[in-house]
């Protein structure tokens, strides 16, 4: 182990590994930088040893898009708020603060993101890069709530972007998938801190996709669970609320969301990986485990939840004109078939963004994402539901299994061209490469 003024640099023959265990990678060193200095030093040195270089965050996403053999950087020293602009109403974050310490940190200070995505254990940079996103009717992903980036590009040089400085820059890198250059900081608009109150209740499948425009159209943020092999869904209705607050009494909390959502959850998926006969069964009683209830707390205490139960996922964005076909299709796909899913088919959406590679890029979106138990077979299930999502013109998560490449997605983006152009000027000796991207971009 070597060590730089503060940072760490390993000599690697260790394997890094993403939180699903699906995906593995072998670098040559780790390093751990503890400024944006020490950052761009690593960049250029590995171009001198002709190495590819990766950051990786907290290893949620489920695709290689961090994974490399050259050097993997890992940000956990580039960690905490910058500064809070309260006049422009944003604040300035560190890369590799994972999302958890900056809700409670804003949380201190009287402020909220707008909207967020159902877990909040990533970092970031990882969250933001990939296209991370929650639920909303006018509100998008967290990326879409970005003002102003600044990346460490293949030269070791520090590039600052946002709507009026470098713009071009800013459209694309906002979601950039690690192929632009290295993020150090992000900075985001905030809101004052309010309170929403959530609305859960179980719903029939039919009932749902019936009324979906409507339910769309009367709640901020609206997502439910569909449960394989049954007629049943669970909905949460997500809005704004004058108070008073109201939170999950810890008691019920821990029942709901610990026992049930994830220990009892757990043991039914074991069952159901060692049996498979039993799962259409265990849907049954899971989709109805779960009671109605109203509670009212600060924005990432309702956006988000705990997930300790260990999944591989898919999830594709397609047209918000086409979620009802896209469901009914992949409910008669299942029905049909002798797969036997033990999770539940989640489903958000979110407005048109401007950003380059956004899943909503220039189209008002609905996303459904399929999930297996890790260690389930899964890819019998995930082929047959991308086969459905692809003749809808899906456009498939940067961080979630997929099988799309670079000719696909020119079709189904129509900014692609931009976006690899820009990649040719800002890194083309491939320095931030990998199998992935080589895959979703070309070479």
């Amino acid at each position: 182990m070597s060590s730089t003024a503060s940072g760490t640099t390993s000599t690697s023959s260790g394997t890094w590994r993403n939180w699903a265990g699906n995906v593995t990678a072998r670098p040559v060193c780790e390093v751990t930088p503890a400024s944006v200095e020490e950052l761009s030093a690593t960049v250029r040195k590995a171009a001198e040893d002709g190495l590819r270089v990766k950051a990786v965050g907290t290893g949620h996403s489920f695709t290689a898009a961090a994974a490399t053999d050259g050097v993997l950087i890992r940000p956990q020293l580039l960690t905490g708020i910058r500064g809070i602009d309260r006049e422009a109403m944003t604040v300035t974050v560190e890369a590799g603060t994972p999302l958890k310490r900056l809700n409670v940190a804003l949380a201190r200070e009287g402020l909220s993101l707008t909207n967020m995505g159902d877990i909040m254990e990533q970092t970031v940079s990882g969250a933001t890069s990939t296209g991370t996103h929650g639920t909303g009717r006018e509100s998008g992903s967290i990326a879409a709530q970005i003002r102003g980036l600044e990346l460490v590009t293949a030269d070791g040089s520090v590039l600052t972007c946002s709507e009026k400085d470098n713009p071009e820059v800013f459209a694309a890198a906002r979601i950039g998938i690690g192929a632009l250059g290295i993020v150090t900081a992000v900075t985001l608009a905030v809101e004052p801190l309010f309170l929403l109150t959530a609305r859960e209740e179980p719903m029939p499948f039919d009932r749902v996709l019936a009324e979906f425009d409507e339910l769309w159209a009367e709640n901020e943020h609206f997502e439910f669970y569909w449960f394989p092999h049954t007629g049943n869904t669970n909905t949460k209705r997500n809005n704004r609320s004058a108070g008073p607050e109201k939170p999950v009494p810890p008691l019920s909390g821990w029942f709901e969301d610990e026992f049930l959502s994830n220990g009892v959850f757990q043991v039914a998926n074991w069952v159901g990986r060692a049996v498979p006969a039993t799962v259409p069964t265990i849907a049954r009683i899971s989709s109805r485990a779960l009671s109605a209830r109203t509670y009212t707390d600060i924005p990432y205490k309702v956006f988000t939840s705990p997930r300790r139960v260990r999944f591989v996922e898919m999830e594709y964005a397609v047209p918000r004109a086409a979620l009802a076909d896209t469901l009914r299709e992949l409910k008669a796909m299942v029905d049909r078939s002798p797969l036997r899913v033990s999770f539940p088919v989640e489903v958000r959406t979110a407005p048109a963004d401007d950003i380059t590679l956004s899943t909503a890029s220039g189209r008002d979106s609905a996303y459904v994402a399929v999930h297996m138990f890790r260690g389930t077979p899964y890819r019998a299930y995930f082929t047959a539901a991308e086969r459905i999502f692809t003749a809808h013109e899906g456009r498939p998560h940067w961080g979630k299994v997929h099988t799309r490449d670079a000719e696909y997605f020119s079709r189904v983006y129509p900014r692609f061209g931009e976006f690899t152009a820009l990649r040719d000027r800002l890194d083309p000796d491939r320095r931030f490469q990998n199998d992935y991207l080589r895959r979703v971009l070309g070479s």
